[in-house]
């Protein structure tokens, strides 16, 4: 019987819906901005698709690090300790995982943060387990993680063969000013799957073009864009006449920003009757939703209607689209064939998967 060891960052992910673009000694502001814990809930739809996978033993932290996620899934697991404090650090994480050491898998629940402290856990404890990331955070950056939390529990049920991976991470106070500058952290054995991503690829290239086209219709338009995080969007946003949050959502109408870095919140109350989300696919990974766009909730996709614009090489890199946006009966009605435009006139189908 597989025993797969389980540590859940609670606090992971928290700063994305509320416009924080982390959360790094950010918990409190989240907090007060009315963020709610997003991993407890990632980590019970990872392991309710692993329960239903096969049998396995759970084992893992007290409380909400684990065994409140294991019991609701329907495991009994098997709790190695508990953290000190009922606010978890990342004390806590490496402590849970050097107690873990001796699993045959350890799936872990956070983002690329909560990765870098789970490598460095298991290169103090000198232990060589295979890692697999649920993604849970604002930054998932790392190709250690599994594309959905569903996707996680299937590769966790299944893996026969394991290969060395990166984990990197991000300054998140640079990040939040716009510098987005990857760093290798570690190499971890990770489970080979279709449904493990990949890294980031973090790239220039110009996509004026295509931007002004994009702009162009924007101002013929008698709607609210939501305009999304990424180089490709920040240059619609610079063809617009503004200078965007290059790595948060920016609201658009009518000649002018009605709300600038927007949260969650902000943004559906600002839609109105015709409301157009235009977003560009993360380069090497292919997400739509989901990666560094949470502001992008789920009730703001369905209340608008979405445009992908991408340059073709992009497009001949990532070969398909995803998302992850926690809403799985949305994620569902989003896959399938989508046009994404490529030029002025040009669009190419592509598959959400």
């Amino acid at each position: 019987m597989r025993r797969i060891g389980l540590v859940v960052n609670p606090i992971a992910g928290m700063g994305g819906r509320v416009g924080l673009k982390g959360t790094d000694n950010k918990v409190e502001e989240a907090r007060r901005r009315g963020a709610e814990p997003r991993s407890p809930v990632r980590a019970r739809e990872a392991l309710e698709h692993l329960h239903e996978q096969g049998t396995v033993e759970i084992h893992t932290y007290g409380g909400a690090m684990g065994e409140e996620a294991a019991v609701a899934a329907g495991f009994s697991p098997t709790v190695v300790g508990r953290p000190d404090g009922e606010e978890t650090t990342a004390a806590d994480t490496r402590e849970a995982v050097r107690r873990l050491a001796g699993v045959d898998l350890l799936l872990f629940v956070g983002g690329d943060g909560t990765a870098v402290d789970v490598a460095e856990a298991l290169e103090s404890a000198d232990a060589d387990v295979p890692v697999l990331g649920v993604p849970g955070g604002v930054k998932v950056y790392s190709s250690v993680f599994a594309v959905t939390p569903r996707a996680a529990g299937r590769i966790a049920a299944g893996f026969d063969r394991t290969e060395r991976r990166e984990v990197n991470d991000i300054d998140e106070d640079a990040y939040r000013g716009g510098d987005v500058t990857t760093e290798l952290k570690a190499v971890v054995e990770v489970p080979v799957g279709e449904e493990v991503q990949s890294s980031k690829q973090i790239g220039g290239g110009t996509v004026e073009a295509l931007a002004a086209a994009v702009a162009a219709d924007a101002r013929a338009a008698d709607a609210t864009y939501v305009l999304g995080p990424g180089s490709t969007i920040d240059a619609v946003k610079t063809e617009l006449g503004f200078d965007g949050s290059p790595l948060g959502v920016d609201v658009w109408r009518g000649g002018e920003v009605v709300i600038a870095d927007a949260t969650a919140d902000e943004i559906l109350d600002a839609l109105g009757d015709d409301s157009r989300i235009v977003v560009s696919p993360i380069g090497g990974q292919g997400f739509v939703f989901g990666r560094g766009n949470d502001q992008i909730s789920p009730p703001v996709v369905r209340r608008s209607d979405v445009e992908v614009v991408a340059s073709k090489q992009k497009l001949d890199d990532i070969g398909v689209l995803r998302v992850d946006t926690g809403d799985p009966d949305l994620d569902e009605r989003l896959r399938g064939w989508q046009r994404v435009r490529v030029g002025k006139f040009e669009r190419r189908l592509l598959k959400v998967v």
